[in-house]
């Protein structure tokens, strides 16, 4: 992509927002062109969001431009977005580590900077998180803004309406900007709205309103109803905020956000509004300025490495399909068989392989946007009527739909099949998206089924399981990437519920895996048998119900047991250790350890150096079965070998 700049650069006079504010405001427009090509060179190196944060460049300087960051708090919803804004808060010289080991987080993180003021990567939390900083403001009886910036697919959550709707009501001093990239504005609609919203969020028109409200309280109570609604009325036959009016916010636009001309007198004016919740309503398209996401379907929202000149993406040959992917192509087969399975997903049909599903099958694919309580319970519906949903919902967004899983599922013993991609560390998405803890918290929900593959080909046979499941909720993980290259069985056959299997038999150590840990497993055994220690190697499968007979049999045979798992701790391990315990095995001096994910949130590398730093990769499972068996052995063995 060719320069944008005309003349020396803007943007190298900028470390911080203070810099930016020192800028006439002639000068923006410069500001913004070199921040676009900065972020998509900086992308182009590192992979990451893209689209999103295309489409708020201009956004992001007259928010840095009309506010006193950090001072002002600015929340970024979801964080996507938020590249633009990392280049201009001191983190320019660092943005080309997104994403990378030890670099710069790909979402709002509060550890990394003063001007992220509150962590994000789950969507829907900015208005909340705001409307808790202003509370707090106001009881330290300080005067600053507080800003959060959300997105409208957001908007399908309910959590930012449970925000909006409590806001209002407390009449707090909240900025929310919606930026909708979902539409657009023609030419003459958006002048006519620019107008419109430059006078409504000014201190004449909100006078004359409140004006308006004081005297309408003072009318007989039959006239002071009718006066108010003829207020809001005419005020939302111009702007169409209705809905935000009734939450309690004073809506205004919709407005072009890629037009500095009508963003900066608006965000002038909410800035010196005296009081009460304002909403924003900014409209953006998701890709602007780069011929190829704006081409592209989904406007880059997501990129490998790729070059600049043709947005030509870097993409590896794979040397085997994803488990998203055979997850998906999984699922087409059973419901050729069965025509009442249904898949649901909460605004990831690509990510979770159910846009799969939904070409082959479009009457029987829902994505009911990010709602992951309504897609559970949505599912249990379903399910209460004879079909069979598969809710295919990332790990780590599983969390947000908890109470639904307990409530409207687990206690009804309804069987919705939940498949929970993105199980374990992730890469570069980090802590937040690592799908680190399902395994313990469905584990602990009576009558669950829960499944872990071993590999790709395990995973078919998983698929068909859950579907032939009728009579209670089941689970089943795997990971994000590639599979293991294993051949693909042409259909899956159902597995014995509650049976794992033995790949491997040995004497003296038994190495028990519950999911992909399976293969470092295997290569450990092949490394202690150079130590002189022999291996069993088995495969879980199920973490409920247990297949008790095999861990017996696993204790009865073997002087250690180890139990591996991409989870942490509270799940799969704890649950053979309680067993193991009621059944005595332990008394008879069984060395039993469990492997699962450490104490703390792994921050974002790759795959491989993240399992290495978790203790879960070959050459731990070898440290701590050599440990378990005692330096006098092990010396005695090296000396041996």
């Amino acid at each position: 992509m060719s320069d944008l700049r005309n003349g020396p650069s803007l943007l190298d006079t900028i470390v911080d927002p203070a810099d930016l504010r020192r800028l006439n405001e002639n000068d923006l427009r410069q500001v913004a062109d070199e921040l676009r090509s900065e972020t998509i060179n900086a992308v182009a190196t590192t992979g990451g969001h893209l689209g999103a944060g295309l489409g708020v460049v201009e956004l992001t300087v007259a928010l840095h431009y009309v506010f006193d960051t950090p001072h002002d708090r600015l929340i970024w919803d979801v964080g996507h977005q938020a590249y633009p804004h990392k280049i201009l808060t001191g983190r320019r010289d660092r943005i080309r580590t997104l994403r990378q080991a030890g670099g710069l987080s790909g979402f709002t993180k509060r550890a990394e900077s003063v001007y992220d003021p509150f962590g994000a990567a789950h969507a829907s939390t900015s208005i909340s998180a705001g409307l808790g900083m202003a509370v707090a403001r106001d009881l330290q009886g300080g005067n600053n803004n507080v800003i959060a910036v959300i997105g409208d697919g957001s908007l399908s959550a309910g959590m930012a309406y449970e925000a909006m709707n409590n806001a209002g009501a407390m009449n707090s001093r909240l900025i929310v900007i919606l930026n909708d990239n979902d539409m657009s504005i023609s030419p003459p609609v958006g002048a006519m709205s620019a107008y419109l919203a430059r006078v409504i969020s000014g201190n004449t028109y909100q006078s004359l309103r409140g004006v308006g409200k004081h005297i309408a309280k003072h009318l007989p109570k039959a006239m002071e109803a009718g006066a108010l609604k003829a207020e809001a009325m005419a005020r939302n036959f111009l702007t169409g905020g209705t809905l935000f009016e009734e939450l309690g916010f004073l809506y205004v636009g919709p407005i072009d956000g890629h037009n500095l001309d009508h963003l900066l007198p608006v965000l002038k004016n909410a800035r010196d509004a005296d009081d009460g919740a304002i909403l924003i309503h900014v409209v953006t398209q998701k890709g602007k300025g780069y011929p190829p996401a704006e081409a592209a379907e989904d406007k880059y929202h997501g990129v490998v490495k790729f070059d600049v000149v043709t947005g030509k993406q870097q993409t590896a040959r794979a040397s085997a399909p994803s488990y998203t992917k055979v997850f998906g192509q999984s699922l087409v087969k059973e419901a050729q068989k069965d025509d009442r399975i249904v898949a649901i997903t909460a605004a990831m049909p690509s990510g979770t392989g159910v846009d799969i599903f939904a070409k082959a099958f479009p009457e029987r694919a829902f994505d009911v946007g990010i709602a992951e309580q309504h897609a559970v319970t949505f599912a249990a519906g379903l399910a209460a009527e004879g079909y069979k949903p598969f809710a295919a919902i990332y790990s780590t967004f599983l969390q947000r739909g908890y109470d639904q899983v307990v409530h409207d599922v687990a206690i009804q013993r309804l069987p919705v099949r939940f498949a929970m991609d993105r199980a374990g560390l992730v890469g570069a998405d980090g802590p937040t998206h690592a799908g680190s803890f399902d395994t313990a918290f469905l584990g602990c929900l009576p009558g669950f089924v829960i499944m872990a593959a071993a590999d790709e080909a395990e995973l078919v046979h998983m698929v068909a399981t859950a579907a032939a499941i009728d009579d209670r909720p089941s689970a089943l993980r795997y990971p994000r990437g590639e599979g293991t290259g294993v051949p693909l069985p042409e259909v899956g056959v159902p597995l014995e519920i509650g049976k794992g299997r033995i790949v491997r038999e040995g004497t003296s150590v038994a190495l028990l895996s519950f999911g992909t840990r399976l293969a470092e497993c295997c290569r450990a055994a092949d490394e202690l048998a150079v130590h002189g220690f022999s291996c069993t190697v088995a495969d879980a499968r199920f973490a409920k119900p247990l297949d008790v007979d095999l861990i017996l049999r696993l204790a009865r045979e073997h002087g250690v047991l180890i139990t591996i798992e991409e989870g942490s701790i509270g799940g799969f391990g704890s649950q053979v250790m309680h067993s193991l315990a009621e059944h005595g095995a332990l008394d008879a001096g069984l060395r039993l350890r469990s492997m699962v994910l450490p104490d703390v949130f792994i921050d974002q590398a790759s795959p491989a150096a993240m399992y290495a730093q978790a203790g879960l990769d070959a050459k731990a499972i070898v440290a701590k079965v050599l440990g378990v068996m005692g330096r006098d052995r092990i010396e005695t063995t090296i000396r041996r070998a």
